[in-house]
């Protein structure tokens, strides 16, 4: 099951990185950010009302909180980086932040396997190789590293806070509902800020409101594949070692590559084809020991 709930966690964050990636081409990434997060909180709301969810409520929800801080900025520095280099590039490196939740499973007394421990390195070593890192080059190759760098660790402190935030399904949606209500928060906050300072809430081609209204579904869908991204990981995190869950749950960039390749037509280098190969055998080792 652990295997399972991992794996879907990365079809469904490597199927909403790409889609925000898209839309932060045409439409800040703050408002992508706050209007994505908006459309969770409605939904995460209803299901929280539907299910019962208010009777979870208890100190875990801190947990929740402190995701919902660090989630906006995660995924700012994330969306920014994608909007500047090449998908294929910026979402693997964005997968490193795994060490974050493997170190703090391996801190908690978890020790996987030795099967499990090889899928681990050949997995992070194949998600490494398939962005083909591009380390040297002009000031914005090296920022857009930078920035891919903050998202990632921004990214593994989530998962390791959020695998913490319940214990039960109803507790997860309410710890859902939560962290997305702290996320429109900060990035609402974020966005007013900017625009205060001159920044942009709309494309400048003229048609802002228009652009946003056209975006919805697309905004919907990237956070609702993000809301349940973070569910199924910690149903995974919760029913097995952490690490497993956290490794195979980072092999989201590969769908990230593959949906670039297909959509963009962006090539994959023979580096980043091998990596992906890696990565793949690195979840087959992880799910069978």
């Amino acid at each position: 099951m652990t295997a399972l709930f991992a794996l879907a966690t990365s079809l469904l964050w490597g199927l909403a990185d790409f889609g925000g990636g898209l839309l932060t081409r045409r439409i800040p990434a703050l408002t992508v950010v706050a209007a994505s997060q908006t459309v969770a909180v409605v939904v995460l709301g209803a299901v929280v009302v539907a299910t019962g969810g208010w009777s979870e409520a208890g100190p875990r929800l801190w947990f929740a909180v402190g995701a919902g801080l660090l989630g906006p900025v995660a995924m700012l520095a994330f969306y920014k980086a994608l909007a500047m280099g090449p998908m294929g590039v910026v979402s693997p490196l964005a997968s490193l932040g795994v060490v974050v939740p493997v170190s703090a499973g391996l801190f908690a007394g978890e020790l996987p396997g030795f099967l499990q421990f090889a899928g681990v390195g050949v997995a992070v070593a194949g998600v490494v190789l398939a962005g083909g890192p591009e380390l040297r080059g002009a000031p914005v190759q090296r920022q857009t590293v930078l920035l891919t760098l903050i998202a990632a660790f921004g990214f593994g402190g989530v998962m390791v806070l959020i695998a913490e935030a319940s214990t039960t399904v109803t507790g997860l949606f309410l710890a859902l509902f939560v962290q997305r209500v702290t996320n429109v928060a900060v990035g609402g906050a974020a966005l007013w800020v900017s625009v205060r300072r001159g920044g942009r809430a709309l494309p400048e081609d003229g048609g802002g409101p228009r652009v946003l209204w056209a975006s919805l579904p697309a905004l919907a869908f990237v956070g609702l594949a993000d809301v349940a991204a973070n569910g199924t990981y910690a149903i995974a995190a919760q029913s097995g070692p952490v690490a497993v869950a956290a490794v195979l749950a980072s092999l989201y960039p590969v769908v990230t590559a593959l949906a670039a390749r297909g959509v963009l037509k962006e090539r994959l280098r023979a580096v980043q084809a091998a990596g992906a190969g890696l990565a793949l055998a690195g979840s087959v080792l992880l799910a069978s020991g």
